[in-house]
């Protein structure tokens, strides 16, 4: 900073830290306003629902989850079919329950034996279109 020597250079200097402190009110107040909305408590509830969107190991277990019921559900309706006997629909949420149980706690295998399947049905379809490409030439 300059030496002030005159009374001019004084009031110079006075309005340049005033419009100093001017804009640093203005960046304090932003920075404040923007801290206030960030502990608000519906912006922590929605940054905490975005980070755990954002989360793989919370898709992975929403999709493992869903597979599962899914799974257990359908082989529950297979099992039980249209019937009305107490027994067979006993069974059948027995065995929906296991096998929720059985696809919950091996993801992984499932996934495994899923891929195989769908690349089998792809491979299939791939030589059943290089078949009919062959005999159309």
């Amino acid at each position: 900073m300059e030496q002030i020597k005159t009374q001019h250079d004084l009031r110079a200097a006075i309005i340049r830290l005033e419009q100093q402190q001017a804009e640093e009110g203005k960046e304090l107040k932003e920075q404040f306003r923007i801290a206030y909305n960030s502990v608000t408590p519906a912006n922590i509830i929605l940054n905490t629902l975005k980070d755990l969107g954002d989360s793989n190991f919370v898709k992975e277990g929403f999709l493992n989850t869903t597979v599962s019921l899914g799974t257990g559900y359908l082989s529950k309706m297979v099992f039980q079919g249209i019937s009305n006997s107490r027994i067979k629909k006993l069974l059948g949420s027995a065995l929906m329950i296991g096998i929720t149980n059985v696809v919950a706690k091996n993801p992984d295998a499932i996934k495994a034996i899923a891929s195989k399947i769908f690349n089998l049905f792809r491979r299939k379809s791939a030589d059943e279109e290089t078949d009919n490409g062959e005999v159309n030439d």
